[in-house]
């Protein structure tokens, strides 16, 4: 993994044409950044929306039920892995990240220490964890279990997607599959790069009730948002719950 210095003070430490097109790694003063096809989705200088992500859908399922399984959509720079991994009430964990370029930041390649490991807090050791390397809408279809929470950060959210395919989990289509492979009661977790009343909308159209948004501020510019959804407790889908 090579470094080269760019010209506004940060420094490239990885940079790759992947299958979904080029991502970079850069780190600027004592933070990470992450660039998709030219365009800035997270940095390292907070993770509070990220860490609520996780939180928001756990207190949104109560006590019930025990060691609840949480899949999430996005491993980015690991603050949400680190949150569910942090909390033992979570049962499985599973993460679903489709850029092999992330995954390698944590993991590792067969040499070489990962720059984001220390992020995720080892949190890929965790035996409750499980990575899958997938497009998450690939998975969603696939997957043999269902989950007592679906908590999603992928892209910049519902209203500015910058890599080609991600504005489909948001439609429609996208949101019923969200919905179908969560339990009956389960929770869907949105993190957004800002507060989307129109997707509120799109979220009870597609079922969902208990639509409520938790916003995070931020120093300039709109606030970070995390948007909860629940699935109506009537009635059962296919599939039993991962990890029952």
């Amino acid at each position: 993994m090579s470094s080269e210095n760019d010209t506004a003070g940060a420094v490239t430490l990885d940079r790759r044409s992947g299958p979904y097109g080029e991502v970079v790694l850069r780190r600027r003063g004592a933070h990470h950044e992450i660039i998709a096809n030219g365009v800035f989705l997270m940095d390292t200088s907070d993770g509070r929306s990220e860490r609520l992500l996780i939180r928001a859908a756990a207190e949104a399922l109560g006590p019930a039920p025990a060691a609840p399984a949480v899949l999430i959509g996005g491993l980015g720079v690991g603050f949400s892995l680190a949150e569910a991994a942090a909390d033992p009430r979570w049962g499985r964990i599973t993460v679903v990240e489709r850029e092999p370029a992330v995954i390698e930041w944590h993991s590792g390649p067969a040499s070489g220490a990962p720059p984001l490991a220390h992020l995720s807090g080892g949190a890929l050791a965790d035996p409750r964890v499980g990575l899958v390397e997938a497009d998450l809408l690939d998975h969603l279809a696939t997957a043999p279990h269902r989950y007592d929470a679906v908590c999603l950060d992928i892209d910049n959210g519902p209203d500015w997607t910058v890599t080609e395919g991600n504005s489909g989990l948001y439609a429609p289509a996208g949101l019923a599959a969200c919905r179908d492979r969560l339990t009956p009661g389960g929770v869907l977790a949105v993190w957004s790069a800002r507060p989307s009343p129109g997707f509120e909308a799109a979220l009870r159209t597609a079922g969902f009730t208990d639509v409520r948004t938790e916003e995070i501020p931020v120093r300039r510019g709109a606030p970070d948002a995390v948007h909860l959804a629940v699935r109506p407790p009537d009635g059962e889908a296919d599939g039993e719950r991962d990890g029952a």
